[in-house]
C-alpha cells in the first residue's frame, strides 16, 4: 500500500498538478494560502531532521568499507577530475545559453518594470533609486575566513545542532578515515549500528514522501500569496533564461545517467522521479540525498558504497546550481545596463561564478543570492541596486538551482562510479579469484602429503 502511495506521490503529473493547484490557490485565496505555508515549513524541518544523521552514517560507513577494500586513492583522484570538469562544463553552458538568449539592451518597458520593483519602498511611496547608482563593494571573504567559518568544525556537536552540513561532512570524512584504519573486528559493531541508522533514515524519507503533493500545494500557495504575480511578470525574462539554462544542464545530466547506467531511458527517468519532486517541493539539496542514493544505487544499480560516499560529498562541494545561477544573473545585469561583454569577459564571468559557487558551499537562501555581487565585482557591475529584483523571484530560482544540483550531481557521481555491468564483472572476477586461491591453498597441502 505504501509503495503505491509513494509512486503516486512522485508521479510527474501529480507534481505538475500540485504546482498548478497551489498557484491558483495563492492567487485567488491569498489569506488562506498564507496560513497554509506553515505546512511546508514543518515538512522541510522534518526532512532536515533526517539529513545530518543520514549523511554521517552513510559517509562514515561507506568510507570505512572503501578503505578496507582498498582503491580509495584512485577513487579520490577520479572524483577530483570529474568535479573540476563538471564545474567547467556547467559554467560554459551557462555562459553560452545566456549569451545566445540575451541580445542587446533592455527595452524601456523592461527598465520601467524593473524600476517599479527596485524603486518602491514598503510603504508604497516611490523612492529615488537608480539602477546605475554607485555602491560600496562588499568586503571579500578571505581564504582563512572560509576555512574557519564554513569548513572546519571547532565543535562537531555545535555544528550538528546548527545544521551546518559542510562542517558535519568534514567531520564524517575524517572520522570515517580513522574508523577505516582500525584493525578488522574492532569497529564491526559500530559499523552495524551506522548501517541501522542509515536504513532507518531511508525508511523515514520514504514515509515523508507520501504527503509530498499536499505539501507542494501548500508551499506554492503560501509563496505566491507572499510575493504576488507582479515580480514574476517583471522578471519573466530572467526566469526564462535560468529555466532554459537549467533545462540544458538537466537534459545533459539525464543523458549521461542513461548512457552510464546501461538502462533504458524510460527506466532512468522513473528512477529520477523522487529526487526531481523533492527538489521542487523542498528547494533543499540536502533533503534530496536519501532519494538520490536510492535512485543511483537501487534504481540505476551503481555500487552502493561509492554512491553513499560521493552523493553527500557532491551535494556539499559541487555547487553547480548556484554556479549556473551566478552566470545567468551576472549576464542579465550586464544586459540591463546595456553592457556588451567581450569573449575574455565572458570567460571571466564563468571562472568567477565557479569561485562564487565554491564559496557558497554550506550556504542557502538569500546568502546564496548575495554572492552574485562577487561575480559582478569583477566586471564593475553594481549588483546591490538590483538585489531586490532577484530576491522577489528567488523562490522560483531556488527550485531551479536545487533541481540542477540534484540531477547534475547524480550524473557526476555516475561518472566517478564504475558502470553497473563493469562493477558486477569486477565483483565476480574478485570472487572467482578468491575461490581459486582457496582451492589452491587446500590443494597444496594435500599434494605435499601425497
Amino acid at each position: 500500500m505504501n509503495s503505491n502511495l509513494l509512486r503516486l506521490a512522485i508521479n510527474p503529473w501529480v507534481t505538475l498538478g500540485a504546482l498548478i493547484v497551489g498557484s491558483l490557490l495563492g492567487l485567488y485565496a491569498p489569506v488562506l494560502s498564507l496560513g497554509l505555508s506553515v505546512v511546508g515549513d514543518v515538512y522541510v524541518d522534518l526532512l532536515m531532521m533526517i539529513v545530518l544523521p543520514f549523511m554521517l552514517s552513510a559517509v562514515i560507513f561507506s568510507l570505512q568499507n572503501l578503505l578496507r577494500q582498498g582503491g580509495a586513492g584512485s577513487i579520490l583522484k577520479r572524483t577530483c577530475v570529474v568535479f573540476v570538469a563538471t564545474l567547467g562544463v556547467v559554467a560554459a553552458l551557462g555562459v553560452l545559453s545566456s549569451a545566445l538568449y540575451l541580445g542587446g539592451k533592455a527595452t524601456p518597458a523592461q527598465l520601467e518594470s524593473y524600476g517599479q520593483i527596485v524603486g518602491t519602498n514598503a510603504a508604497g511611496n516611490d523612492t529615488v533609486l537608480e539602477l546605475n547608482q554607485q555602491t560600496a563593494e562588499p568586503k571579500a571573504a578571505t581564504l582563512s575566513d572560509m576555512l574557519r567559518e564554513s569548513l572546519v568544525p571547532t565543535n562537531v556537536f555545535a555544528a550538528l545542532s546548527k545544521g551546518e552540513t559542510l562542517k558535519a561532512l568534514v567531520f564524517a570524512l575524517l572520522f570515517g578515515a580513522a574508523i577505516g584504519s582500525l584493525k578488522n573486528g574492532v569497529a564491526d559493531g559500530f559499523g552495524r549500528g551506522l548501517e541501522a541508522v542509515y536504513e532507518a533514515c531511508q525508511r523515514l524519507t520514504k514515509w515523508l514522501n507520501i504527503p509530498l503533493p499536499l505539501v507542494l500545494v501548500c508551499m506554492t500557495a503560501g509563496q505566491l500569496a507572499k510575493t504576488g504575480i507582479g515580480p514574476l511578470r517583471s522578471m519573466v525574462e530572467f526566469i526564462s533564461l535560468l529555466a532554459l539554462a537549467s533545462a540544458l544542464v538537466v537534459s545533459l545530466a539525464v543523458l549521461l545517467l542513461w548512457r552510464r547506467s546501461g538502462q533504458d531511458l524510460t527506466h532512468t527517468l522513473q528512477c529520477l522521479r523522487a529526487p526531481f519532486a523533492l527538489a521542487l517541493a523542498t528547494r533543499s539539496s540536502a533533503t534530496c540525498m536519501p532519494s538520490m542514493i536510492e535512485a543511483l544505487s537501487v534504481g540505476l544499480r551503481f555500487p552502493r558504497d561509492r554512491v553513499e560516499l560521493l552523493v553527500p560529498l557532491s551535494v556539499s562541494l559541487l555547487r553547480i546550481g548556484p554556479i549556473l545561477y551566478y552566470v545567468c544573473a551576472t549576464l542579465f545585469i550586464a544586459h540591463i545596463y546595456g553592457r556588451v561583454l567581450s569573449s575574455s569577459e565572458l570567460m571571466l564571468v564563468g571562472a568567477a561564478s565557479v569561485l562564487a559557487g565554491c564559496a557558497a558551499a554550506g550556504m542557502s537562501g538569500l546568502v546564496t543570492v548575495s554572492l552574485t555581487s562577487m561575480v559582478c565585482g569583477y566586471l564593475g557591475l553594481p549588483f546591490e541596486a538590483a538585489f531586490v529584483l532577484f530576491v522577489a523571484v528567488d523562490p522560483i530560482c531556488d527550485m531551479l538551482r536545487t533541481l540542477v544540483l540534484v540531477v547534475g550531481n547524480s550524473a557526476a557521481v555516475s561518472l566517478v562510479c564504475p558502470r553497473p555491468g563493469l562493477a558486477q564483472r569486477q565483483d565476480e572476477s574478485s570472487n572467482t579469484g578468491e575461490l581459486a586461491r582457496g582451492l589452491l591453498a587446500k590443494a597444496v597441502p594435500q599434494a605435499g602429503l601425497s
